[in-house]
């Protein structure tokens, strides 16, 4: 028996959860909706804090370990490849390990950039729903006072 394909798993939970969203929230009777507006406005306010923390990841690489080891035949290998066989020229031995080390760090920055980027746009569109929310909240909270006479 094969197992499911991870994205297909969660492409399917991805969909359930807009069909249950919608009619969750297109069920709510109109005086919950004040209270519902609180609830996602706090469901947005965590979203802000990982999004500041997607943000804040640092662009410089980190640091990673490079294996390199040397067999009983003198054959040399970096991160369990094979780069050279025996007899090993020094400049060549020192020209794999410079390009694997360039191949780590070239992954973590364009994984960093892509974090602050996706991360920007969380941030702003979480705090346009607050916002947006939190004056929804009020007209709706203003509909309830009563009205002065003149």
């Amino acid at each position: 028996m094969e197992l499911i394909d991870p994205f297909i798993f969660r492409l399917s939970i991805f969909v359930l959860a807009i069909f249950v969203g919608y009619y969750v929230v297109w069920s709510v009777t109109p005086a919950l909706h004040t209270p519902l507006m609180s609830v996602t406005n706090a469901i947005s306010s965590v979203i802000v804090v990982g999004a500041l923390i997607a943000v804040t990841v640092p662009t410089h690489p980190k640091p990673q370990n490079v294996v390199i080891a040397v067999d009983r035949n003198e054959n040399v290998y970096i991160d369990h490849q094979k780069v050279a066989s025996s007899p090993v020229n020094p400049s060549d031995l020192e020209k794999q390990i410079l390009d694997s080390a360039k191949r780590v760090a070239t992954y973590s920055s364009t994984s960093s950039w892509t974090s602050k980027i996706l991360g920007f746009f969380a941030l702003i569109l979480a705090s346009v729903n607050i916002f947006g929310g939190f004056l929804v909240t009020q007209r709706m909270l203003a509909m309830y006072k009563k009205k002065e006479k003149k």
